[in-house]
């Protein structure tokens, strides 16, 4: 699937819970707990995320010419962002998700749930994952 179809996929989904701020909010929480456990080994202040109020830890790899991430976080909600993000650019080939818009967040009206706070960590974790892609980017042209 490509990044926007999963991004239309997401829009669905939160769209028929309407504008309630707690089901989103329990969805999202709901999310992070499908995400898929980390290594304890990967939980390390080198995987942290930078500029999150929580602690986010995020690892990128490539596989084949795609970028494959995981992450975990130490609170429920900030765990269900990054597993959104994951669900959008897991598996995208680095240049697609370095040119990504990632227009799902203002759609599902995710500045308003979250609140600026977040928002900033939101942030720090898109701009930590495009880093990543620019990593494996360029690792993949060095193989070539």
């Amino acid at each position: 699937m490509t990044i926007n179809s999963i991004q239309d996929q997401i829009i669905d989904e939160f769209a028929i819970l309407g504008n309630d701020r707690e089901s989103t909010i329990f969805y999202i929480m709901e999310l992070g707990a499908k995400l898929p456990a980390m290594a304890e080994s990967d939980k390390t202040e080198d995987n942290i995320i930078k500029g999150c109020q929580s602690k986010v830890w995020l690892t990128a790899d490539t596989d084949a010419d795609k970028v494959s991430f995981n992450a975990d976080s130490n609170t429920d909600i900030t765990k269900g962002l990054i597993s959104l993000l994951i669900r959008v650019l897991n598996q995208q080939k680095p240049e697609d998700i370095l040119s990504a818009d990632l227009y799902f967040i203002e759609k599902i009206g995710m500045g308003s749930i979250i609140g600026s706070q977040r928002s900033n960590g939101l942030a720090a974790m898109i701009k930590q994952m495009k880093m990543y892609a620019l990593a494996c980017q360029a690792k993949l042209q060095m193989q070539k």
